[in-house]
C-alpha cells in the first residue's frame, strides 16, 4: 500500500505549466533597446496619422462623389 502512494505522481497544474512556459519563452525574446523602442513608436504614430489623413480624404471624396451622383 505504501508503494502505491509513492508511485502516484502529482500532475502539474495547467495554469502553473502555462506561466512556467510563458516565462521561459519571454526569456528568449530579443527585446529592443529604449532608443530603438522610442524610434519605432514614433514611426508607428506617424504612419497612423498619415493613414488617418488619407482615409479621411478618401471618405470626403467618396461622400462628395455620392452627393454628386444622387444630386443631394
Amino acid at each position: 500500500m505504501a508503494e502505491k502512494a509513492k508511485k502516484v505522481k502529482k500532475t502539474e497544474n495547467a495554469i502553473q505549466r502555462y506561466f512556467r512556459e510563458t516565462t521561459g519563452e519571454l526569456r528568449k525574446v530579443s527585446w529592443p533597446t529604449w532608443p530603438e523602442a522610442r524610434r519605432l513608436t514614433a514611426l508607428v504614430l506617424v504612419v497612423m496619422v498619415v493613414v488617418g489623413i488619407f482615409l479621411s480624404g478618401m471618405d470626403y471624396l467618396a461622400s462628395q462623389l455620392l452627393a454628386l451622383v444622387l444630386g443631394l
